[in-house]
């Protein structure tokens, strides 16, 4: 994960300003990151963080009520996220 320094904009790495949810309820980039030399590394690092495995329950639990993934599928992987978000969370304290 990329540390965010002086060289970086403000807004580098936020997940909520750099990729957030449409009107439609879906995520998207909006158009000003698109002329931004650093839209690809920011995207990565917000994902990285713990609102990026928000995103990818969010992801999940569309693929759910679409049908595309079972219940038991679901609950696996929920579960493990779920304990992937503890280990950043704990990492996350112990560096402060």
């Amino acid at each position: 994960m990329t540390i965010k320094t002086d060289k970086n904009p403000c807004c580098f790495g936020i997940l909520n300003s750099v990729f957030p949810v449409s009107e439609d309820g879906l995520r998207e980039t909006p158009a000003s990151c698109f002329k931004c030399r650093y839209k690809t590394e920011c995207l990565k690092t917000a994902m990285g963080g713990v609102e990026g495995i928000d995103v990818h329950e969010e992801i999940l639990d569309r693929a759910y009520e679409s049908g595309a993934i079972g219940f038991f599928g679901r609950w696996s992987k929920k579960k493990d996220m779920h304990r992937q978000k503890k280990i950043m969370q704990k990492n996350t304290r112990e560096e402060l």
